[in-house]
C-alpha cells in the first residue's frame, strides 16, 4: 500500500488540487546544518529572529511533529517562465513582487492542503497529518529538494527545469511512511557556471548558494521594521514589497514556446502590480487594510511600507511634475507627530538629492528598468 499511496497523493496533489509539482520523501534532519549555524552567528538573518529561535524544530521535522515519518511537497506556480513585467504606471508608483501581487498565497495553499489532510487522516484515522507553508519552522526547501522539486539555485531559491522558480512552497508532515516512487529522481543542478542572479542584485546581497538578508531588498522591504542604512537606497530603486531581480535574470525563467503553458491558481493573478507613491505617502491604517484586503502586503505594517515608498520616491521623483510627492517628503520630515523612522527617512531622502535641481530627473536607483 506505501507505494501506491505514495503515487495517490502526488496525483491528488497535481490532478486534483492544481498544485504545479508534488512529491514525497522521508523526513529527515536538516543537511548543511553547520552552514546554518555559521549564517546566522554572522548575523545575515537580519532582524528575523525567529529563525534562530525554532533552530533545533526547523532543522529536524521531528520535532515539528513527533513520530514524523514522511512529508508530502508541494510547488504551486503563481506565474508564467518568460512572463512579461507588468509595464510602470505614468503615476510614479512603488513596485511590488509578482508573488504578493494577487491573493495572499497562505490562504491558498493551505487551504488546499488541509483538503488533502483532512481526506487522508479519514482514511489513515490513526496517523497524524500537519500542513505548514513558511510560516512553520520547516526547511522546505531542503524538502521540496529531496522530494524532487527541483535544485536550490545560487540565489537560493528552488528551480524546476521546466517551470523555473516562480512558485511557492508547501507541504504536509505525516507520521504514514511514504516511499519515495523510483522514478521521482533528484534533480540535478543546472545552475553551472551562470553567475546572472549574483551580478545582477543591485545591492551585491548574493553570493553563491548564500543570501545576505541584511543587503536583500525583499528582506528590508518586508522583514527589516527599523530604518535602512542610506548607502543602500540608491540600490533598492522603485520596490515596495519584495523584488524579482533575481529570478528576472535568470535563464530557467526564459520562455519555452515549445512547452505548455504551466497552470496558475485564479487567486495568484495579479491584482496590484504597483502603488501610487503620493497614495502611499498619505495613507492611514483604514487604507492600508481596504487596499491591500487579502494580501500578502499586509505582512508589512503601515509605516514599513510608508517607509518603502519614501525611499522609493527618492530614487524615482522627477520634478517639477512630482511635486506634490516632494512636498509630502518635506512635511512627513519636519512633522514632530510622525513616527522617527519616516522622519528619519523622509529626511535622509531629502538629503540625497538636495544637490540635484528640482527641474532635472534624479538618479534612478540600479534597480530601475527590472520586474
Amino acid at each position: 500500500m506505501g507505494l501506491e499511496l505514495s503515487r495517490w497523493v502526488i496525483r491528488a496533489c497535481t490532478a486534483d488540487l492544481g498544485f504545479a509539482l508534488a512529491g514525497v520523501c522521508q523526513a529527515r534532519p536538516a543537511e548543511h546544518q553547520a552552514h546554518l549555524h555559521a549564517w546566522l552567528a554572522q548575523g545575515k538573518h537580519g532582524q528575523m529572529h525567529y529563525l534562530a529561535e525554532h533552530l533545533e524544530a526547523r532543522l529536524d521535522p521531528a520535532r515539528e511533529l513527533p513520530g514524523t515519518r514522511s512529508i508530502i511537497m508541494v510547488a504551486d506556480a503563481y506565474a508564467q517562465r518568460g512572463q512579461e513585467p507588468t509595464q510602470p504606471t505614468t503615476t510614479p508608483s512603488a513596485r511590488i513582487a509578482r508573488y504578493a501581487q494577487g491573493r495572499d498565497y497562505h490562504d491558498t495553499l493551505k487551504r488546499r492542503l488541509h483538503t488533502l489532510a483532512d481526506a487522508l487522516r479519514a482514511a489513515l484515522p490513526t496517523h497524524h497529518f500537519r500542513t505548514f507553508t513558511d510560516t512553520a519552522p520547516v526547511m522546505e526547501r531542503q524538502h521540496a529538494q529531496r522530494a524532487a522539486l527541483g535544485w536550490t539555485g545560487k540565489h537560493t531559491l528552488l528551480i524546476h527545469p521546466r517551470i523555473g522558480s516562480y512558485f511557492l512552497l508547501g507541504g504536509i508532515l505525516t507520521t504514514v511512511d511514504l516511499p519515495e516512487p523510483p522514478d521521482q529522481s533528484p534533480t540535478p543542478d543546472a545552475c553551472g557556471t551562470c553567475t546572472r542572479c549574483i551580478d545582477a542584485c543591485p545591492t551585491s546581497a548574493i553570493t553563491p548558494h548564500t543570501v545576505d538578508a541584511r543587503k536583500c531588498i525583499s528582506y528590508l522591504t518586508i522583514e527589516h521594521q527599523t530604518t535602512i542604512d542610506p548607502a543602500l537606497h540608491p540600490a533598492m530603486g522603485d520596490w515596495l514589497f519584495g523584488c524579482d531581480i533575481c529570478q528576472e535574470v535568470c535563464p530557467h525563467n526564459s520562455p519555452r514556446p515549445e512547452q505548455p503553458p504551466t497552470p496558475i491558481h485564479l487567486a495568484y493573478a495579479p491584482r496590484t502590480a504597483s502603488l501610487p507613491i503620493l497614495d502611499l505617502l498619505n495613507w492611514t491604517n483604514a487604507d492600508r487594510a481596504k487596499t491591500l484586503g487579502n494580501s500578502a502586503i499586509k505582512r508589512a505594517t503601515l509605516d514599513m511600507l510608508k517607509r518603502n515608498a519614501l525611499i522609493a520616491a527618492g530614487n524615482t521623483l522627477t520634478l517639477p511634475r512630482d511635486q506634490a510627492i516632494f512636498d509630502r517628503i518635506k512635511q512627513i520630515a519636519s512633522d514632530a507627530s510622525e513616527p522617527a523612522m519616516l522622519q528619519q527617512t523622509a529626511r535622509q531622502v531629502l538629503s540625497r538629492i538636495a544637490d540635484v535641481s528640482r527641474t532635472e530627473p534624479l538618479p534612478r536607483g540600479e534597480g530601475q528598468g527590472w520586474g
